[in-house]
């Protein structure tokens, strides 16, 4: 759904609650905090929106519990900002979400951080069939030096002060991505436990000696040898490879840095984007995602 369709569709704060309602309780609203259905709307001209729970004795709206709990901003504009991050495929920067939806950068970052959030809750299941697994790294100086500084190239790869990121991918399928924190045999057998099921699945990886823990732990794995050849037949790490093109997109074209801190947040975005590639409607998905 592209930002034209989501103006129209919701032209104002109504609209957009009508929708989430819909979305979230279908016929039958029942109470966020003790699921009790013995609900009745709320009479309060000031608060559209706003139900009763006869069994709790609470209040709640169709936001409660969600990433828009208690949000300021209009409806409208969070509708806008979820159009606009499932459908740039490079990212979308915090300034130039709050130039296009006439917020402060705060609000805008604010909004991005919650929507990155639900992303990352959104998880790949289980890999298996053909699996690519690789690392990258993001961030740091340009690789090549300014003639005008008297410096060295920065490295490339491992032995970078670069974020680590890891991922795999199931060839045609989803992927799974993480920021590193040890990528030693033992930390990488451990990242492939959590993502890939072992039987009927052939790991494809680099040469890295990191990954022969997984052939150990019963893993089927090929390796494709980088400084022979990009390819052997289908012996190779294009998929992840092309994975990585977009997440280092989004860094160099739309954010240029983020702290270690908020790597995994962009991470679980390039991710979710990147699962949801063949969806016609992401911006249903996500709100359905997020309201279930």
């Amino acid at each position: 759904m592209n930002l034209f369709t989501i103006f129209q569709r919701f032209p104002d704060q109504e609209a957009c609650i009508e929708h989430l309602e819909a979305v979230r309780w279908g016929d039958e609203p029942h109470c966020p905090h003790c699921g009790s259905v013995s609900v009745a709307r709320k009479e309060d001209g000031g608060r559209m929106g706003r139900w009763n729970c006869h069994g709790c004795k609470a209040s709640f709206n169709v936001l409660s519990g969600t990433i828009m709990q208690k949000t300021k901003l209009p409806l409208q504009k969070w509708f806008m900002a979820i159009g606009l991050m499932v459908n740039a495929k490079k990212s979308v920067s915090s300034y130039q979400l709050s130039r296009d939806l006439e917020l402060n950068q705060k609000s805008a970052w604010f909004m991005q951080q919650r929507i990155r959030a639900a992303m990352a809750e959104d998880q790949a299941p289980m890999l298996q069939g053909i699996v690519e697994a690789d690392e990258t790294y993001v961030g740091g100086k340009p690789r090549k030096a300014n003639k005008i500084e008297d410096r060295e190239p920065a490295k490339r790869g491992r032995g970078t002060d670069k974020t680590p990121i890891i991922g795999a991918v199931e060839r045609g399928g989803k992927v799974v991505a993480r920021m590193a924190t040890d990528l030693s045999g033992k930390g990488i057998l451990r990242f492939l436990k959590d993502t890939i099921e072992p039987n009927g699945t052939l790991l494809i990886t680099d040469e890295y000696r990191a990954y022969a823990a997984a052939a150990r732990s019963g893993f089927a794995h090929a390796v494709i040898n980088h400084s022979v050849a990009y390819a052997d037949g289908d012996t190779h790490t294009n998929t992840i490879e092309g994975f990585w093109s977009l997440v280092k997109r989004a860094w160099y074209g739309s954010h240029h840095h983020y702290s270690h801190h908020w790597t995994p947040l962009f991470v679980a975005e390039a991710s979710w984007k990147y699962n949801n590639r063949k969806n016609d409607n992401p911006f249903g998905t996500f709100l359905r995602r997020v309201f279930k």
